[in-house]
């Protein structure tokens, strides 16, 4: 599976990248700018420390790809279609529909600590772009 990238991500790995793109100060950092090597380095060395190798490369493809998915998923929504989801939409939301995520960044345990607002409360926010 030698594809541009690599090996397929682990739904841990995916986990782990997801938690460490719910930290504010990684969120601030993304959004305020295009050339985003050094965060993706800083996001690469974070993973390494849960013992998974991938470089800054891999981490930004998984991002965009995430966030596309994430985006093509929510337009279906939006546009009446529900059928259509993704693994991680819970969490994406979390991030990118602009809801707080303070629980994530700091427990290990993302399903029991979801808050209840996260699948009951979207519609009011989502309309927000």
């Amino acid at each position: 599976v030698a594809n541009e990238g690599g090996k397929h991500w682990t739904v841990n790995e995916v986990r782990a990248l997801i938690r460490i793109w719910s930290d504010k100060n990684i969120q601030q950092q993304l959004e305020g700018t295009v050339r985003n090597k050094r965060i993706f380095e800083q996001v690469a060395a974070r993973l390494q420390k849960f013992g998974i190798d991938r470089d800054w490369k891999q981490c930004r493809t998984k991002y965009k790809n995430l966030k596309h998915e994430y985006k093509s998923v929510k337009s279906a929504q939006d546009s009446g279609g529900t059928s259509k989801s993704t693994k991680f939409f819970n969490e994406l939301d979390a991030i990118l529909g602009h809801t707080t995520m303070e629980q994530t960044s700091k427990s290990d345990n993302d399903e029991s600590e979801r808050p209840p607002e996260w699948t009951e409360a979207k519609s009011e926010k989502d309309s927000i772009g």
